[in-house]
């Protein structure tokens, strides 16, 4: 018998998709305080997989798990999109590529 602990936050049919293969599952449903360390801990996950790889695949799976914390916070989808939109349109987005070197001051 082969045993590989994990407790970490997965999708949600990852236990059913295992199962289907065959293998038993040992999982728990959290939330509150418990979901948001653990969504927080998955961006971090995300992130990093996806710097490593630079995978578009790995872009959508952040962009999943910043999904999931905004449900957490019950914040819709379109409400985080009016404030992204917003922010764009008053401080700029990231599409020129301008790098800040200096800000002098008299």
């Amino acid at each position: 018998m082969k045993i590989i602990e994990y407790n970490k936050l997965v999708r949600d049919k990852i236990p059913e998709i295992i199962e289907k293969d065959g293998k038993k599952v040992v999982f728990e449903r959290v939330g509150g305080g418990q979901l948001l360390k653990l969504l927080n801990n998955k961006l971090e996950e995300e992130l990093v997989e996806y710097k490593a790889s630079g995978s578009v695949e790995e872009l959508a799976d952040l962009v999943e798990v910043v999904y999931g914390i905004l449900e957490h916070l019950g914040v819709s989808i379109e409400d985080f999109e009016a404030i992204r939109k917003d922010k764009s349109d008053k401080r700029g987005a990231f599409k020129e590529g301008l790098v800040l070197k200096k800000v002098i001051e008299d």
